[in-house]
């Protein structure tokens, strides 16, 4: 399930960016404007923390590393990101879907085994399997927190797949 496309140029992702943390009663600072410019400008991609930190300081390399890290971590807590982890202890983030009208849809994700893209899925595929755990065991499964591992279309069509 893809999401909502659109080539956001810089200019209009700063300004987006500003108005979006304004609007979730964030305080508007250099490195969030940055950070969340760089997810606005890729809608359509799931940015790992590291492919982030790359972005933003090609935009601005007087961002620090550390600084990167930092607003990620507090975009997350304050609902305005959602992360998700990914194989090989990686962690993408998009915009959380609770965020106005810059929101994403309701999604999970999938990760494919062998070439390493990320899959969205419509967030209501995993409910009958949420459920039976929690009644089975009362364990309350968080599938959109994990990327589900399997094979992308491209790749279960080559030989070589199970």
């Amino acid at each position: 399930m893809p999401m909502a496309s659109a080539v956001v140029p810089p200019e209009t992702a700063q300004q987006l960016a500003t108005d979006l943390l304004r609007s979730v009663g964030q305080r508007v600072t250099k490195p969030r404007v940055a950070v969340l410019s760089c997810v606005l400008a890729a809608r359509e991609e799931h940015l790992s923390a590291e492919l982030l930190l790359e972005r933003v300081t090609a935009a601005d390399a007087s961002v620090h590393r550390a600084t990167v890290y930092r607003t990620l971590d507090g975009l997350a807590a304050a609902g305005v990101l959602q992360h998700v982890h990914l194989d090989r202890g990686l962690t993408a983030y998009h915009l959380a879907e609770s965020v106005g009208e810059h929101r994403s849809p309701p999604h999970l994700h999938g990760q494919c085994a062998r070439c390493g893209r990320i899959v969205d899925f419509p967030a209501d595929v995993m409910e009958q399997a949420v459920d039976r755990v929690e009644r089975a065991t009362g364990f309350a499964l968080d599938p959109a927190h994990v990327a589900l591992s399997g094979l992308c279309r491209q790749c279960k069509g080559r030989p070589g797949s199970h």
